[in-house]
């Protein structure tokens, strides 16, 4: 009979010890389950922050595209104000030059005052970047050339180089703005 009880009870144990690590495996379990949810609401959390900074930054740039096309726009409509400024006294010159033509005499006088007038509007742009493309005793370069018509030489040393300047040209800060019309020998 010992042994039936002894049956018993060894039977009784272990199913109390499964019922016990059963027991452990749910709490286990809802443990786990509180740790996801946790997990899930931090990573709700995390989202939600991540989309607020990305709304910020999605703002925050186009609020930055909208100014600096805005600045653009201010340049383009202001840009020449200061070479509009320069140029003003030399408008002024050429006032007060035709308002002395109708009382000269002497002629002289006012061709000067024309070189002066010009030398002084040549010397501003010159400042302000301008600068004439040089086409004396040159070879054709049709980087800053404008070959407009080729003409017969007898100098052999003049074939292909320029003898003629039928338009000057121009460079605002080493960016040709005109080509130079020139005539080559032929």
């Amino acid at each position: 009979m010992k042994s039936k009880n002894s049956k018993s009870k060894v039977n009784k144990d272990t199913t109390n010890k499964n019922i016990e690590n059963q027991n452990m495996e749910i709490e286990n379990s809802t443990e786990t389950a509180n740790e996801i949810q946790a997990e899930e609401v931090t990573f709700e959390e995390k989202l939600a922050e991540a989309n607020e900074k990305y709304l910020r930054l999605s703002a925050e740039f186009d609020n930055y595209r909208k100014r600096t096309a805005r600045e653009k726009l201010e340049i383009l409509r202001n840009g020449g104000e200061e070479i509009i400024k320069g140029l003003l006294p030399v408008i002024d010159d050429f006032d007060r030059c035709i308002a002395s033509l109708e009382t000269a005499v002497d002629i002289e006088a006012i061709k000067e005052g024309i070189a002066l007038i010009q030398n002084k509007l040549l010397g501003f742009l010159k400042s302000q970047g301008l600068t004439e493309i040089n086409t004396t005793d040159c070879e054709l370069d049709t980087n800053v050339h404008d070959a407009v018509t080729k003409f017969p030489v007898s100098d052999e040393s003049k074939k292909g180089k320029i003898i003629d300047i039928a338009q000057k040209g121009y460079k605002l800060n080493d960016k040709v703005i005109r080509f130079a019309k020139v005539i080559v020998g032929e």
